[in-house]
């Protein structure tokens, strides 16, 4: 079992005193204490990948900080889904270049980490030559051995092999998060999406063992943590690989049932393997977050075909009216994409249409842009790029009212939030409901962070609701 670091962020960071419970190794010994900076780009998957390689580096002696400036180890975790994100990471690595104010001159090292490394791989080499270390995520196991490579003066070292069972625990784990704790509990995607790269980024699907879910989940309650939540690129297509045999919603009553655990999230979940033994699980275990993110992408069942989406309109709203069928409301959220290839006006309304119907409590929204080495991107009619952007400036302004008026409705109810931040102003606090909603509100009372609260809705926006703790 990995070992984890259940600490905060900023414990670790310059001036705290936590750092000396870890043992520092005889390379970072060596090295006086090596200094690193991570950025992380994308979704909870790579905040977590993070978690495990801030882990790595910290057993190995080197100490975080906060600015690229100050660290001798400069890493970027990266996310491809999107071309935007790809881009952000390449003008970072242009700030290195040794004709800028800083580069390979100073003594630091630049790392590409994630999904931008593993589908670039060498290649990113040649566009920053600059940078030494290129890992994609299943590889992460192998950072020591990596690092001990680089500091033994090789100039380039890569890490990039998909094939492995090894890509859900680091030696050790360092928590970010005072009271949720990340578990990746199925890695890659064989859903073959036509757009998406996460099938040649993060490989096949692979699902972690029940028992070693279950072990951490327990080591995590004992230490403090009261939210867990679940991740995987297609989280409910979980397949217990031990001899246990546990399905997807059985592993999350399992969990559930962990003595300290109050709170269990899970995404993504994929439409084809929602069935109604999950939704049977939220209903019984108060524990389960009344929250499901289900992507539908868009509304057409000529553009799902055409994306690769294995369901058609028809199935995914049956899927919508099989979550609001449960006794208890459970909120629902999605993705969308506009503008895919060969995307009619008519397919665009009929996304619009099904907006209307599913009636979504929020949703992510992005215009269409190719990524390397998918269908899509040699599809032919393209919708010009002033389209793209109309239609989802159009979409976005139909579910932000959606979301209005679904949040006026929750005026005058109580809810459980878990408080996880507070503002400058003493008696203002930030928490969020098991349906995902923030909820601000206020308290005369000190030091909530982390605690579980009652609080009334008093007001409502499309992003956000407002209360006053509940004194009843």
């Amino acid at each position: 079992m990995a070992e984890s670091i259940h600490v905060p962020l900023s414990a670790l960071l310059p001036g705290a005193g936590a750092r000396e419970t870890l043992p520092a190794s005889s390379l970072g010994e060596l090295q006086g204490g090596l200094t690193f900076y991570i950025e992380t780009f994308g979704c909870q998957m790579n905040e977590h990948d993070s978690e495990k390689v801030a882990g790595v580096l910290v057993r190995r002696g080197y100490r975080q900080v906060a600015s690229p400036d100050e660290a001798r180890l400069v890493f970027y975790n990266t996310c491809s889904i999107r071309e935007k994100a790809a881009q952000k990471v390449f003008s970072r690595l242009g700030e290195f270049n040794p004709k800028n104010n800083f580069g390979r001159d100073s003594g630091k090292r630049i790392g590409v980490l994630g999904c931008v490394a593993q589908q670039e791989g060498e290649q990113i080499f040649e566009r920053a030559p600059w940078v030494s270390l290129v890992c994609g995520s299943a590889s992460y196991r192998k950072l020591p051995l990596l690092l001990a490579r680089l500091e033994a003066g090789e100039r380039r070292v890569t890490g990039l092999e998909t094939d492995t069972d090894e890509t859900f625990e680091t030696e050790l784990t360092r928590r970010d998060h005072p009271f949720r704790a990340y578990l990746t509990i199925i890695e890659g995607c064989d859903k073959a999406c036509a757009y998406c790269v996460v099938p040649q980024t993060r490989g096949p699907e692979r699902s972690r063992a029940s028992d070693s879910v279950l072990r951490e989940v327990q080591e995590l309650a004992e230490v403090g943590y009261t939210e867990i939540q679940l991740l995987g690129q297609t989280v409910n297509s979980y397949r217990d690989p031990s001899n246990r045999h546990l399905t997807f919603s059985e592993l999350l009553l399992a969990v559930a049932e962990t003595p300290g655990i109050r709170r269990v999230r899970f995404m993504t979940s994929h439409p084809r393997d929602l069935g109604s033994d999950i939704v049977e699980a939220i209903d019984a275990s108060p524990a389960l977050c009344d929250h499901v993110h289900l992507p539908v992408q868009a509304g057409s069942t000529r553009v799902l075909r055409a994306m690769q989406r294995t369901y058609t309109r028809e199935e995914y709203l049956e899927k919508i009216s099989l979550i609001r069928r449960a006794r208890r409301p459970i909120s629902i959220t999605t993705d969308f994409i506009v503008g895919f290839p060969g995307e009619t006006e008519r397919d665009f309304e009929e996304t619009l249409s099904l907006l209307d119907l599913a009636q979504f409590d929020g949703a992510f929204s992005f215009q269409y842009s190719p990524r390397p080495h998918t269908p899509a991107a040699a599809m032919a009619e393209a919708v010009p790029e002033s389209e793209k952007l109309q239609r989802l400036q159009v979409l976005q302004e139909r579910q932000r009212a959606i979301q209005w008026q679904r949040n006026q409705r929750l005026r005058g109810q109580v809810f459980e939030v878990l408080v996880e931040g507070a503002s400058r102003r003493e008696t203002q606090w930030t928490g969020r409901t098991s349906s995902n909603r923030v909820l601000n509100f206020t308290s005369s009372r000190t030091d909530l962070l982390g605690e579980y609260l009652r609080v009334r809705v008093t007001g409502a926006g499309p992003n956000s609701l407002t209360g006053e703790e509940n004194s009843e």
